[in-house]
């Protein structure tokens, strides 16, 4: 479990050094050429190493070639000849993961997806949209402004979509919308081999479906194990005719946890709640020149209409003024509500700023709802018992939340507590009946944990369908298995 590696140099490639292009790849670039264009390849050093990172902690293990398709042919076409020349590839969509998910272990072939950035297909009357692996999140969200409608999974970074679907990305909207698990209709992947599939059948997008193998679900979450995503169709809603924001502070922990489960509990649909700890709120309030109290906070978002807002407020005031919370502070205009949860988004910012010069890993565990007090609780104990800087913000609304592990890359001790700490935060999720993940994925760093989370058979029925799929094991290696 290698979640903390902290250095971010840049290891040497296997094959390509300068001009020593030899042997394989005298014969693979030129190929390379023929499909994407002279611009469609590149060898350069700076651009190999910024394809070797994402947001994680994990140091960059640069691709040997970065190649930039522009459509389904042209990566199916590249994938041909990886596949018979034994080159690993590795999908890359913006590099914001925070898993080391597009570090290039092997060396091997970055296939670079941001030119593919097409909206394809809108269907407004039936609320669904296909997008190549080019479109992001907040891209696709300002092509639908006009339409009334959008998609509301929201990871905070301005991720890639097909990225989302391949690490079954959520965020601060799930509680309401569902993860990106509950709002993939199909999905266009290119094989290790080269061969195209469609997941639900080719142009079909039914909201849902009885028929064979759930192989949509199969890929979301794969990591880039399996294939290349090279379309997906993404389940649309309606832009609610009212929001309104809210701030709660409460007096401890466990009061702000039990509000979040008993809002849910009486069946509000609440759209966001976020949980902040003091460390956090204070991080936040110093970031984004505010000035909340410094205490357990909780950030909600109601949707509807003004009718059903009015009725979801008063039932959640009720529920949080009984647990000694607050009054609401709100944030009714969009450009107050922008404020309060680019203030939400910007917790990995704020908390690095706690502590100029170093690094930050922020654990992702998720537990049922009613063993959410208890994991949080312990967790603070844990981290002020140990010494370390770990303001923590969840989207606790389905029992998921984030230590944000800030720490001095140079200190070897520290290095070596945290990691014993988010050993110990994962292993005490699973003895909750939880995962070891909720959003960010497996990547590098959790391997060990989802053998322990998925035990020895499950973990061979995985390794005999990555076998099936892939069996040479080209697709993203030494990722998830």
């Amino acid at each position: 479990y290698r979640s903390i590696q902290l250095i971010n140099s840049v290891t040497s490639p296997t094959s390509l050094c300068g001009s020593s292009i030899n042997g394989v790849w005298e014969r693979v670039i030129p190929a390379f050429r023929s499909v994407c264009g002279e611009d469609g390849v590149s060898l350069g050093a700076a651009v190999r190493e910024q394809h070797g990172r994402d947001e994680s902690v994990h140091r960059c293990r640069p691709p040997d070639v970065v190649v930039w398709p522009r459509s389904v042919e042209e990566v199916s076409a590249l994938a041909k000849i990886c596949h018979h020349h034994h080159l690993p590839i590795i999908p890359f969509g913006t590099g914001t993961g925070l898993e080391g998910g597009v570090g290039a272990l092997k060396g091997g072939v970055c296939f670079s997806l941001r030119n593919m950035d097409r909206v394809l297909d809108l269907h407004q009357e039936d609320f669904d949209v296909s997008v190549e692996p080019g479109v992001t999140r907040k891209g696709l969200n300002s092509y639908l402004r006009d339409t009334g409608l959008w998609f509301p999974v929201d990871p905070g970074a301005d991720a890639s979509l097909c990225g989302m679907a391949a690490t079954s990305a959520s965020g601060t909207n799930a509680v309401r919308y569902g993860t990106m698990r509950e709002n993939v209709l199909n999905l266009e992947v290119v094989l290790a081999d080269g061969s195209i599939i469609h997941t639900a059948g080719r142009g079909r997008r039914p909201r849902k479906t009885s028929a064979g193998y759930n192989l949509t679900n199969l890929f979301v979450g794969s990591e880039g194990t399996l294939g290349v995503i090279t379309k997906t169709t993404l389940r649309l809603y309606g832009v609610p005719e009212a929001m309104v924001s809210a701030v709660c502070t409460f007096p401890s922990v466990q009061a702000a946890v039990d509000s979040t489960v008993q809002v849910l509990q009486t069946g509000v649909p609440i759209a966001r709640i976020e949980f902040l700890d003091d460390v956090m709120i204070d991080a936040c309030n110093s970031f984004n020149s505010l000035a909340y109290p410094v205490a357990p906070t909780l950030f909600l978002e109601f949707h509807g209409t003004e009718k059903s807002l009015e009725e979801q407020v008063t039932v959640t005031e009720e529920i949080t003024q009984a647990n000694g919370g607050s009054d609401f502070s709100w944030a009714r205009d969009a450009e107050t509500r922008g404020r309060l949860w680019k203030a939400r988004h910007d917790a990995w910012y704020a908390a690095l700023a706690l502590r100029p010069g170093c690094k930050a890993y922020s654990t992702d565990v998720c537990v049922p709802l009613s063993r959410l007090p208890q994991i949080i609780v312990e967790t603070k104990e844990d981290l002020m018992l140990n010494g370390l800087t770990g303001p923590i913000a969840g989207h606790v609304g389905d029992g998921n939340f984030h230590c944000i592990m800030v720490m001095d890359p140079n200190d070897q001790d520290e290095v070596i507590r945290v990691h014993e700490f988010t050993e110990r935060l994962a292993r005490r999720a699973l003895a909750l009946d939880g995962t070891c993940t909720g959003e960010h994925g497996v990547g590098l760093g959790k391997r060990a944990l989802l053998r322990e989370e998925m035990g020895p058979l499950a973990i061979e029925v995985m390794q005999g369908l990555k076998a099936t799929l892939d069996p040479k094991n080209l697709m993203n290696p030494g990722k998830v298995l």
